[in-house]
């Protein structure tokens, strides 16, 4: 079994600490990527971190974690209320795949209610902030060692 975990993000999460931090916080993607790498390696696994704001970038990326990851944790930003095709990508997945969110998404504008991932997600992890990307690795972690 590989001990590779995907952590993908999707449109505008580049700007993490910088857009909108009194929805997002200040955290940058690229703290969060640190962190999450240090807390992956104390548990022997290795993290693959990437951000597209391109939806064919980050389909990509899930069909390479089809052959190299053995879970997936995806904040879609955006994409996760409109994109059929980043669902059609999850499908193809056999292993598990957590949904992930700083912001709490049903507390927010009524399109951002739907995802089209909470509907191949393991499990939805939402509102905590940065914090949320923590429990998700969390998650993820403790699925793959039971």
């Amino acid at each position: 079994m590989s001990k590779t975990i995907y952590v993908l993000n999707g449109p505008n999460l580049n700007l993490l600490g910088l857009r909108e931090p009194e929805i997002y916080g200040h955290t940058t993607l690229n703290q969060i990527n640190e962190t999450l790498s240090g807390l992956a390696q104390a548990e022997g696994f290795d993290l693959v971190c990437f951000q597209s704001n391109h939806e064919g970038a980050l389909i990509d990326m899930i069909h390479e974690a089809r052959q190299k990851a053995s879970a997936l944790i995806l904040n879609p930003a955006g994409y996760g209320h409109t994109s059929v095709a980043l669902l059609d990508a999850l499908k193809t997945l056999a292993i598990p795949v957590i949904e992930c969110h700083v912001s709490n998404p049903a507390q927010r504008e009524s399109f951002r209610h739907m995802s089209y991932v909470s509907l191949v997600a393991k499990g939805v992890i939402a509102g905590f902030g940065p914090q949320s990307y923590i429990l998700a690795l969390t998650a993820a972690i403790d699925l793959l060692k039971s």
